[in-house]
């Protein structure tokens, strides 16, 4: 019998609002049942960089790792001035995801990272981002499909992907061209070393990267978490992430 393998996510900052909240770390729903329902163990990470030996007992317990969306990567981690089309940043899990990344990375465990999960784990092996696609691409196509009050929905189709022959992304979603959601104003720019992209937007824009080596290293642009109950081939990244962080 194997055991239910752990799956570490780094949280975000709330900041606090005076005389109603203290700050508070917190997580959207959607990535923990997901993983929940594939069988992992979702095992949420506090942001505190100041305590590395704390964050390493809770890192070497790990199983696999799963980066999440959220806001901005601090430009700051690939040597840019913040552009004032930059969004927020939570510099506390820029340090904490990037930890874990290299955890994740010298330990060979699995890697899952979607939409902001790409940028930052673009950015610890040593590339760099757009702050803001459609100032920066002109050409681009529209990505901010944001959810608004008016229109709630994370599961509108905005444009397709063409995946890569041969890739493991390909692998896994089974078809060569993919449509998908998208929520982001950020994206790679100039692609890591060791990463190797595996999909792209119509624009040109990297959708998907993974690794060059046999670990299970997958990230995508897209929102998969939103998508798994309309394409199967969305849930198989869980699936598959999964069972590669199974534990005998």
């Amino acid at each position: 019998m194997s055991r239910r393998p752990v799956i570490g996510i780094a949280t975000q900052t709330l900041p606090d609002v005076p005389g109603e909240q203290q700050p508070c770390w917190l997580m959207g729903r959607s990535y923990i049942e997901e993983l929940r329902k594939v069988g992992a163990v979702p095992w949420v990470i506090p942001l505190i960089p100041h305590d590395p030996d704390t964050l390493q007992e809770i890192f070497n317990r790990l199983d696999g790792v799963f980066i999440t969306g959220g806001v901005d990567v601090d430009p700051s981690r690939y040597r840019e001035e913040k552009s004032p089309l930059c969004g927020r940043t939570d510099p506390d899990r820029d340090s904490v995801e990037i930890s874990l990344l290299q955890h994740a990375m010298a330990r060979q465990l699995p890697v899952l990272a979607v939409c902001r999960g790409i940028q930052i784990l673009n950015v610890a092996c040593g590339g760099t981002l757009y702050q803001d696609v459609t100032a920066q691409v002109p050409a681009a196509l529209k990505h901010d499909f944001f959810p608004t009050p008016e229109k709630p929905s994370r599961n509108y189709l905005a444009h397709d992907i063409t995946v890569k022959p041969g890739s493991r992304l390909r692998h896994i979603l089974g078809d060569a061209v993919v449509p998908v959601n998208s929520m982001h104003h950020q994206a790679i720019k100039d692609l890591a070393p060791h990463l190797v992209a595996t999909a792209y937007a119509p624009d040109g824009i990297i959708e998907g990267v993974e690794g060059t080596d046999t670990q299970y290293l997958i990230a995508v642009q897209w929102h998969p978490e939103e998508l798994t109950e309309t394409q199967p081939c969305m849930a198989r990244l869980f699936t598959t992430f999964t069972q590669a962080a199974s534990v005998a």
